[in-house]
């Protein structure tokens, strides 16, 4: 706690600074003002909570100070230090709000003990104060959250007392309409991902507009995931003008395009229907359409034909085992001429492709075992790619779809790579354990399912010598370990590697080996 000292004789301010126990008050900061004037710059910079003050002072007397402190400076806590017992300095010190009236010379003991009480009675304010701000940032909190859920609760036809929604803000009426506004990836981008102060500070824009013309109310939509609802009440023949003001504005504050779907108007019990409407339109909307206000309040498109990414299957297989992404060149162009007819293309065909571009994607990486990262929301994925004015740049998703098969393709490249390397070491331990009989390549291709030329290309380029040739080291090798053993005949030996003519053994070894088969048992 600090406290300020205002009087202007010095010897009293210095009295009172050594006749009290500050620190049995937990007071550490004691500041001094020769007057009025001087005081209120030191109130303004530090804000003391206790104010010890004379009546009389040049500049700026004690009334005056009085009166600016309880103006100012309501919740500290002032005691009046004067030299006169005057009735009517005592009633001004009153009316101001002042805890105490000592005179001087100020006795210690009432000095200490009217210190106590103020500082007791401060810090009982003080918990006061601060518990009121707690209950109101609380029912300031809650209010929004309680809106949200009664109304959600209201629009999924369920009854709920007049009194209730008016204590909202919503009005009674015959027949609603209700608009939707997604709030997508990329509004949450704007707001550093976090929800809650996006949600309030669009929903600002809404409602201050809408309490204006005092006929709606905007809410998020408990029920749905990212959805904010708005539901009129009145003047329904100038929706689609406070829908408008409502997206210019939420562009121009935040630079993002939030789309709006409005439902037709309907009677109470059927305000669901026009939700769904609403949300109908929306997802029917034309996302490579140029258009300065998305506001949609009916279907304008065409009845184009629901497309599915399944149909062309066969088609993907057939590039994905050619190994290059120039085989999914033409495929790709026909795929998306397929899919936009009369320069149409849907939110809801675009959340479909996405749904069935995944799910051959994910089955493509399990055939080949490949580890696949868990894929982002599907409408991340497809707002990256939409612009401030909400078009779809469709030139930038085509892009990054070839990026992803391009990548798969070096996986599944060097996937083969690896699994071919295996191969020819398998190969390695097959002839490793069979050296002592006759292995021919149509043998080798037969057991490992890959042509002879290949076996022949890969095993040299693996380990710099030819199959019969690696054969003839692995025997020698084998030979050279049984000729420690003298009891074994040369003949033996050559039968036990793989030789029947023994003569042909030695010719062999001593080609190998550089000496006869007897001289490297001398050794």
């Amino acid at each position: 706690m600090n406290v300020l000292i205002v009087d202007d004789e010095k010897h009293v301010r210095e009295g009172i600074r050594l006749l009290a126990d500050w620190e049995a008050f937990g007071i550490c900061e004691i500041r001094e003002a020769s007057n009025g004037e001087e005081a209120v710059q030191i109130i303004d910079e530090y804000k003391p909570e206790i104010i010890f003050s004379d009546m009389k002072m040049p500049k700026m007397d004690g009334t005056k100070l009085l009166e600016w402190i309880k103006e100012h400076m309501p919740t500290s806590k002032t005691i009046v230090v004067t030299g006169y017992d005057d009735y009517q300095y005592m009633r001004k010190a009153i009316h101001y709000g002042s805890s105490d009236y000592l005179l001087k010379p100020v006795d210690p003991e009432i000095l200490n003990t009217t210190l106590d009480r103020v500082v007791q009675e401060w810090k009982k304010e003080e918990s006061e104060r601060k518990s009121k701000v707690d209950s109101y940032q609380l029912i300031n909190k809650m209010k929004p959250v309680y809106r949200d859920r009664r109304l959600t609760y209201f629009i999924n036809n369920k009854h709920i007392e007049a009194e209730l929604l008016e204590e909202l803000g919503f009005h009674l009426a015959a027949s609603y309409a209700i608009a939707v506004i997604p709030i997508s990836e990329k509004v949450m981008e704007e707001f550093s991902y976090d929800r809650d102060l996006a949600y309030f500070s669009v929903l600002n824009i809404i409602n201050e507009l809408l309490m204006e013309k005092k006929c709606g109310i905007g809410f998020r939509y408990l029920a749905n995931k990212g959805e904010i609802v708005v539901i009129f009440w009145d003047r329904f023949e100038d929706i689609q003008e406070y829908l408008n003001e409502i997206y210019v504005e939420i562009k121009k504050s935040f630079a993002v395009s939030c789309p709006i779907g409005l439902g037709p108007v309907e009677a109470v019990d059927n305000l669901l229907h026009s939700y769904h409407e609403g949300k109908k339109i929306l997802l029917e909307s034309n996302v490579l359409e140029e258009k300065e206000l998305r506001v949609y309040t009916k279907n304008d498109n065409p009845n184009v034909e629901f497309k599915s990414l399944m149909v062309y299957s066969s088609a993907i297989k057939l590039a994905v085992q050619a190994g290059e992404l120039g085989a999914f060149d033409e495929l790709i162009q026909q795929i998306k001429a397929d899919y936009i007819q009369e320069g149409y293309l849907s939110v809801r065909q675009m959340e479909r492709f996405e749904q069935e571009y995944l799910l051959i994607s994910n089955r493509w990486y399990k055939d080949y075992n490949i580890p696949v990262k868990s894929a982002n929301l599907l409408e991340k994925r497809a707002m990256l790619y939409f612009n401030k004015d909400g078009k779809f740049m469709l030139e930038n998703y085509e892009h990054r779809i070839q990026r992803e098969i391009s990548v798969f393709l070096k996986k599944v490249k060097k996937k083969q790579q690896k699994k071919n390397t295996n191969i020819i070491y398998e190969i390695e331990k097959y002839l490793q354990n069979n050296f002592n009989r006759e292995i021919k390549l149509q043998e080798i291709s037969e057991q490992f399912y890959i042509s002879r030329e290949y076996v022949s290309r890969k095993f040299k380029q693996e380990f710099n010598v030819n199959i019969s040739d690696y054969i003839v080291q692995v025997r020698i090798n084998k030979a050279k370990s049984l000729l420690k053993n003298s009891q074994l005949k040369i003949y033996e030996i050559a039968n036990m590697v793989g030789y029947q003519d023994d003569k042909y053994f030695r010719k062999v070894f001593k080609k190998v080996a550089g000496i006869t088969p007897n001289e490297y048992r001398d050794q």
